[in-house]
Order: C-alpha cells, then sequence, then structure tokens
C-alpha cells in the first residue's frame, strides 16, 4: 500500500495523492483500504514513516568523527529522502510516525552528543533547528524546479522588480540562485552549524 502510494505522488503530487487514486493503482476498491487506514493523513503518515525511517538508518551509518559531521549527515540524508519524492518535503513534513522505532534511534545520538557538550535539551533544539532548515530548503527547491519547468527564469525575476531601479534586489536573486540546489544547500547548512555551536555547553 505505501509503495502504491508513493508511486501516486510521485506520478500526480500532492493534489493528485487521495485514497482512491491509490486504490485504483493497487486494483481495488477505495473502501478496501478503509480497513487499514482511516483516512487520507493516516495514509500519508504511513508514508511519512517509511520516508523519516529511511532517513533515519542513513543519518545512523554517518561516521561520529565530530558533532558537526553527525549533524551535517542528518541533514544530507534528510534532504536526499524529502527530494527523492514529488513534493516530498511538503507532505513529509510534520507527520506522524507510526512506528516508535524511528525515535528509539535518535537514542544513540543524543547520547554521542551528550558527551560532546550538547545537554538533550540542546541536541533536541539541534535537530529541530536542522529539519525546520532541511524541509523549508527542500520545498524551495522543489518549487524552483517547478517554476523553471513553467518557464520562470532569474532574466524575468529581474525584469519584473525592474533590476535598474533595484540594482540590490537583483543581485540578491542572482545570489540566491547561483549554481544547483546542492552548492546552496551546503553553503546555507554551514550557516546553520555556526548557529548551532552556539548551543554546546562546552567546547570538546
Amino acid at each position: 500500500m505505501v509503495d502504491a502510494a508513493l508511486a501516486v505522488l510521485d506520478e500526480t503530487g500532492i493534489e493528485g495523492l487521495t485514497v482512491r487514486a491509490v486504490a485504483e493503482r493497487l486494483g481495488v476498491k477505495a473502501p478496501a483500504l478503509y480497513w487499514h487506514v482511516r483516512d487520507k493523513q493516516a495514509l500519508v503518515d504511513e508514508m511519512g514513516t517509511r520516508v523519516w525511517s529511511g532517513i533515519a538508518a542513513e543519518a545512523a551509518a554517518v561516521p561520529r568523527t565530530g558533532w558537526r559531521e553527525v549533524c551535517a549527515g542528518y541533514a544530507w540524508a534528510a534532504r536526499r529522502g524529502l527530494l527523492a519524492h514529488r513534493d516530498g518535503a511538503r507532505v513529509f513534513s510534520g507527520t506522524y510516525l507510526t512506528d516508535a522505532e524511528v525515535l528509539r534511534q535518535q537514542e544513540g545520538t543524543l547520547a554521542w552528543l551528550g558527551e560532546r557538550g550538547f545537554t538533550a535539551e540542546a541536541a533536541t533544539d539541534a535537530f529541530a533547528v536542522l529539519t525546520a532548515f532541511v524541509v523549508g530548503h527542500c520545498i524551495e527547491e522543489q518549487a524552483r524546479l517547478q517554476a523553471e519547468h513553467d518557464g520562470y527564469t532569474l532574466a524575468r525575476r529581474a525584469e519584473r522588480v525592474g533590476a535598474d531601479e533595484h540594482p540590490l534586489v537583483a543581485a540578491s536573486g542572482r545570489h540566491m540562485f547561483a549554481g544547483d540546489g546542492g552548492t546552496r544547500f551546503d553553503a546555507l547548512l554551514r550557516v546553520v552549524l555556526d548557529g548551532i555551536a552556539g548551543l554546546r555547553s562546552e567546547r570538546r
């Protein structure tokens, strides 16, 4: 069921994701799926749990050479997981995790960070900031790809804002959209990590 739902999402986007569409892909009637999920949100929760489980597993495999590397590894894993599916960031942010094992996997990382100057609260805040950054950035990345598909370009942006009268806005646009999404993500992630450094209670 989850595989079919992810396939529907990848083909149609969030607007086309319905219990009926998933049922049709499985070759059954929609009421048959309601034996397994009570509504569309419950289906999305199952899909989100699958995606975040994969992200957690990938993040757990990141070599623990330093706290910055661990946090960055999580961020990159989350980006890959969310971008792997059409509208992934919009669909899977804030979903209810139906498998508690995804949460239990955090125990080792939280303990490890605790040995490196992060209280449990600080480590929690660090990952909350990272998650918010990744989700927001991925939403922007996927929206940008759609805009480019629709013919929206940097030149059109400059024309709309009036680049001659607003040179700083035009320059800001050139900087914001320079390079690919990964390059921009890496640069901003470094800024986020610099901020997270301030959460440490001691330097180790």
